[in-house]
């Protein structure tokens, strides 16, 4: 039962983020992205959808739905934002490439 805790315990940290990140995406979109999410996950996420980096950060509501987009969201007109089961796909994703870019970051050796 303990384990089962545990597991829930960390789930709902991560539930509690990504609703966060709907409310606030949908209230203040023209908010620095740079306030809810690392750098490194900045960076992930356009490595991902495949888009150069900006030299300034995106908006809260451009990171969401590149987030969304890499968790199934197609981002068409009649769509509206991405949901929870979006997010969390994306940014699991997301989590990826940091520990990706992480690693290389730190020079360690990948060669198998």
């Amino acid at each position: 039962m303990e384990r089962v805790e545990k597991a829930l315990v960390l789930y709902m940290v991560v539930s509690w983020r990504i609703a966060r990140l709907m409310r606030v995406g949908r209230t203040c979109p023209e908010l620095d992205a740079s306030l809810f999410f690392e750098p490194d996950e900045i960076h992930g996420a356009h490595v991902l959808c495949k888009k150069a980096r900006p030299k300034k950060p995106p908006t809260l509501n451009q990171m969401i739905r590149m987030v969304g987009s890499l968790g199934g969201f197609l981002g068409r007109k009649s769509d509206g934002e991405p949901g929870a089961k979006t997010l969390w796909i994306g940014m699991q994703r997301v989590m990826d490439a940091v520990i990706t870019i992480q690693i290389l970051r730190d020079g360690y050796d990948t060669s198998v």
